[in-house]
């Protein structure tokens, strides 16, 4: 990473869309890209930590998914549903991860059309302890003061559910 600069660009570019008659584009166009920045930061922190787990997060994301189904197992279309990427997305996910042993397809029981993927004993183990060093390095160190972290919650779940993400809250 970079040395810090000595002002905030986002609010310089701000400054400059105020400066060309676009003040009611300023501020959201400010705010949009104070959270894409904010994105990239905490992917950089996530990815440094997983890392050595062999993982990247997006990986890492999904083998937590699988920790956390009842049986260790889901169908492949339900992995992309629940992680919110294209199925050929996930099916290179599960590729890189079933080649490093974390993973494994198998046909479902009952529904020839669909394929399982389920964690292996090393996949929960990895996803157990690429877990802890996340919990420890990024979650409990976020950066965000505990006060503002229900309100980024509600404010970006506000805007995920008008932006069709998702239609009510998760059942209790």
């Amino acid at each position: 990473m970079s040395a810090p600069l000595p002002f905030d660009p986002i609010a310089a570019a701000q400054r400059n869309w105020e400066e060309q008659g676009w003040r009611a584009e300023a501020a959201p166009m400010a705010a949009i890209t104070a959270v894409m920045r904010a994105q990239q930061i905490l992917l950089q922190r996530c990815e440094a930590v997983v890392k050595p787990f062999g993982l990247t997060f997006a990986r890492y994301e999904l083998l937590a998914l699988l920790g956390f189904s009842r049986t260790g197992s889901l169908p492949m279309v339900k992995v992309s549903a629940l992680l919110q990427v294209h199925p050929t997305s996930v099916t290179n996910a599960v590729d890189r991860l079933e080649a490093a042993g974390f993973v494994q397809r198998s046909p479902h029981p009952t529904d020839g059309r669909t394929t399982l993927v389920s964690l292996t004993d090393r996949g929960r183990e990895v996803a157990g302890q690429s877990t802890t060093e996340l919990n420890a390095a990024v979650f409990a160190e976020s950066g965000f003061p505990a006060e503002d972290i229900e309100a980024l919650i509600g404010i970006l779940g506000r805007f995920r559910q008008r932006a069709g993400d998702f239609s009510s809250e998760a059942p209790g």
